[in-house]
């Protein structure tokens, strides 16, 4: 199953030069905003405090309130976006804009890119009369159940 794992947003950091990607959302490449985009792109997901330690550790002079604007202002510049994981209760930070599925294994989440199914999806949604509707993307969250992390608790 891990073969069907995708870094989309790595392809995307290649193609526009290492921030290239922030200059190109419409916003200033600041050093706070490239410490916090490499922090993201090697956490690909994550909650708010995990980014913060994250940030702090390579900058300890980001404030914390930096890095929230940061992350708001790269989710409205569909830089990043946000996903709940149903286990944990806790939204985290995707580095992973465009359309796909996660897998939520325990506390891990992990992308997951099925063109058929979202078309499947689509053309359900279509069949219900949702035809109408201007669906912008579909995202589908699977929660797998591994008895040995559930031992756990």
């Amino acid at each position: 199953m891990r073969n069907i794992i995708i870094n989309f947003a790595a392809s995307q950091y290649e193609k526009n030069g290492k921030y290239g990607i922030i200059k190109n959302a419409g916003l200033k490449i600041t050093p706070q905003r490239k410490v916090v985009y490499e922090v993201m792109m090697e956490l690909r997901h994550a909650a708010i405090d995990e980014i913060i330690k994250s940030v702090q550790s390579k900058d300890n002079e980001i404030t914390i309130s930096t890095i929230y604007r940061i992350l708001d202002s790269f989710c409205k510049a569909n830089l990043l976006s946000l996903v709940f994981h149903p286990e944990v209760g806790i939204s985290y930070y995707d580095i992973t804009v465009t359309e796909h599925h996660h897998i939520f294994e325990g506390e891990s989440i992990l992308d997951y890119m099925d063109e058929g199914l979202t078309e499947l999806i689509r053309q359900y949604l279509k069949e219900k009369n949702f035809a109408s509707v201007d669906i912008s993307q579909i995202q589908v969250q699977i929660t797998i159940n591994n008895p040995k992390l559930n031992s756990k608790k």
